[in-house]
């Protein structure tokens, strides 16, 4: 996501400063630059720290810059630079599409099509014109839209809405690089419904299915932004927890499962140590589940230093 927007930032403040060039020495000129420059300026920033924001910096991130391209669409000298500057909007649309829920996007958009509109209008380019052009920015988030969905339905699970395997090992991958870069430290669990298969057995599969919407939806209202949730299958869930130290993670486990006493859970918590893969971490957790099913089950427990990384690998944890 921060990538994505550093990259959107470069593009726009580059085009922004290439525009100086057909405007006359002066104020316009200047201002011009100077909004080019803040673009290019939170290229950089986003490029740096963008990784670590919350997702709600993010929308201040791209309202500002709609207000950048609008700043530079009211500037422009003339009706064809003015149309040049405003398809810079396209980099909103698509930002807000890809990064945000189908309702908050289009609140992007929305904002984006006003604002453009009113400083084409402003800018002597024809009614007709800029309704057309804000007919194609709709046309493009709408594209876009349907290609996020049917993107993301290759990893999300069906039944809680919740990512899948697929999609927790893509974001598993790319959090430990964070954590390996910045030195931040990163906690995976793994939660574990007890007892799931007598819940299918005697109630049957709708009332087992009915427990595991239950489990994501607590879990997604208990959680902290930031954090990334997923059903890896079968009545197993998995969490990442960037920037939080194991100990923490394991309180906020504790915390969450207290929150829900209808269903029992088990639950195993680790924390990324320097050097370690994807799957050692992940033994790891599923090791500190294991000692949580073996004390009796309905507990979380952290994993043992004592458990890396041989006998992670040799023990099974029971299941249900």
């Amino acid at each position: 996501m921060a990538r994505i927007l550093a990259t959107f930032f470069a593009f726009g403040g580059s085009a922004g400063l290439l525009m100086c060039l057909d405007v006359e020495p002066g104020a316009r000129r200047t201002v011009l630059a100077a909004l080019g420059t803040v673009a290019l300026v939170a290229a950089a920033v986003a490029g740096r720290w963008g990784a670590r924001w919350r997702r709600s910096y993010f929308h201040g991130a791209v309202g500002a810059a709609t207000a950048l391209i609008v700043s530079a669409v009211a500037l422009a000298p003339n009706p064809v630079t003015a149309m040049a500057a405003a398809f810079l909007v396209t980099f909103v649309v698509v930002d807000a599409h890809f990064f945000f829920s189908a309702r908050q996007a289009n609140a992007h958009l929305g904002i984006a099509v006003v604002g453009i509109t009113v400083a084409l209008i402003a800018g002597d380019v024809g009614i007709g014109t800029a309704l057309g052009y804000d007919l194609v920015l709709v046309s493009i988030g709408t594209v876009i839209r349907q290609l996020v969905t049917l993107a993301s339905s290759a990893s999300r699970d069906p039944l809680t809405g919740l990512s899948n395997r697929r999609g927790f090992d893509q974001a598993l991958e790319e959090l430990m690089a964070e954590a390996a870069r910045t030195g931040e430290p990163l906690s995976a669990v793994l939660i574990d419904v007890d007892h799931f298969k007598a819940v299918n057995d005697t109630y049957g599969h709708e009332e087992g299915d009915r427990v595991l919407r239950r489990v994501a939806e607590v879990w997604q209202r208990e959680v902290p932004d930031g954090t990334f949730l997923a059903r890896h299958g079968g009545d197993e869930f998995s969490l990442l927890l960037p920037g939080m130290r194991a100990t923490t993670a394991l309180a906020l486990v504790r915390r969450v499962c207290a929150a829900n006493p209808e269903v029992s859970l088990s639950c195993g918590v680790a924390q990324y140590q320097a050097g370690d893969s994807a799957s050692q971490l992940m033994r790891s957790a599923d090791r500190a589940l294991y000692d949580a099913k073996i004390l009796g089950r309905g507990r979380a427990e952290l994993v043992g230093e004592s458990a890396r990384p041989a006998d992670a690998i040799t023990r099974t944890p029971p299941r249900s």
